[in-house]
């Protein structure tokens, strides 16, 4: 017997067919079956119905509003589809800045001079991108004030700027 749960094409459906004919195969089980599987001789075709269990959409209900409690509480972002993951944990400094800006050359360079201008260590960051997009978190040994994050929004390039805590 050959189960197979994959979103793709992992197995040669002519190849299966011979496999089944000649009794090498006994079943082939598949949750994505596709117009040739489905009619075959020894094939079990189920419903894909994973996600749409009561307990997976409760597990996943809870799981995106972890999800956005630690976007809103500690800036971290994970499983998006249009960011990338990015995650610090819990700020260790005075407070945290989220930096959300194009994925171009010298970006942190321009914003680690506006705080090292303004007289703020850093303590901790990161920085991710994918694509066309970057996110950047810095935890600041000393809390901003409204100037310099002025300073840092206009930084061309960002797009967003986030104080934290």
């Amino acid at each position: 017997m050959i189960l197979n749960f994959a979103r793709d094409l992992l197995v040669n459906d002519d190849d299966m067919e011979k496999a089944l004919k000649s009794g090498r195969v006994k079943r082939y089980i598949t949750d994505f079956p596709n117009p040739k599987t489905v009619g075959m001789e020894g094939v079990i075709a189920i419903p894909h119905l994973g996600a749409s269990t009561e307990e997976s959409e409760d597990n996943c209900a809870v799981m995106a509003v972890e999800e956005l409690k630690d976007y809103l509480e500690n800036g971290n972002i994970r499983h998006s589809v249009n960011y990338p993951d990015c995650d610090m944990g819990v700020c260790r400094g005075a407070c945290r800045i989220a930096v959300l800006h194009r994925n171009i050359p010298n970006m942190i360079g321009q914003v680690t001079a506006i705080l090292a201008d303004c007289n703020v260590n850093i303590s901790d960051m990161t920085n991710k991108s994918r694509d066309k997009y970057a996110y950047t978190l810095l935890d600041l040994e000393d809390r901003v004030d409204v100037e310099t994050v002025g300073r840092l929004t206009q930084i061309k390039g960002v797009l967003r700027v986030r104080v934290i805590g």
